[in-house]
């Protein structure tokens, strides 16, 4: 079906951006502690959250929301920011792969 090929394609370019996005986050997070690197993760994981939903990929959101609430927290808890990094970024791993 057309309609199935070109939305895998979206899903394709979605994880693709969402893959360059978490690449960002990364490197952001060395400067976490730096008002501006916090927004910018912030602003990352948000759209991820309400991207990854769209797409229909319920876990990208889930642990891109977790990391937004994470790093707007008062008291950064940097192990468990990088965990939800790293779950963001297997999960992605994984949803790509199930589209090949």
């Amino acid at each position: 079906m057309v309609v199935d090929h070109e939305l895998n394609d979206l899903k394709r370019e979605f994880l693709d951006e969402a893959r360059e996005k978490v690449t960002e986050i990364q490197t952001a997070l060395d400067g976490v502690h730096d008002h501006e690197a916090r927004e910018r993760v912030t602003y990352l994981a948000h759209q991820l959250k309400g991207s990854g939903g769209s797409y229909g990929y319920e876990r990208i959101s889930t642990e891109a929301a977790a990391l937004e609430k994470c790093v707007e927290s008062p008291s950064l808890d940097d192990a468990r920011i990088q965990q939800y990094v790293v779950s963001l970024r297997s999960e992605i791993d994984r949803a790509a792969k199930e589209l090949n």
